[in-house]
């Protein structure tokens, strides 16, 4: 059964990617023609994003990369901004 959500509810809910990871906090939803064409994500402390792009304050995640919405927000790892994996 197909359960609907305000947009409402779903500010300052936690967003993770699908490998598990804190990716950040949902800011805003971006509404174009009444469908939800993106999320603004902040990046808050001990977020993947935090620690990713320390000085920038968040991203914005298209909605066709959300997997799913409930408690929180789930998206595809393709969502996480291209960084080096051997810095560190």
């Amino acid at each position: 059964m197909l359960k609907m959500k305000k947009i409402s509810e779903t500010y300052d809910m936690r967003v993770f990617t699908d490998d598990g990871d804190y990716f950040g906090d949902v800011e805003e939803s971006i509404l174009v023609d009444n469908k939800v064409f993106g999320w603004r994500v902040k990046a808050t402390k001990n977020s993947f994003l935090n620690n990713v792009l320390s000085s920038a304050k968040g991203v914005i995640v298209p909605h066709k990369l959300v997997k799913s919405i409930g408690d929180i927000i789930i998206i595809s790892r393709a969502a996480v901004p291209n960084f080096s994996e051997d810095k560190e």
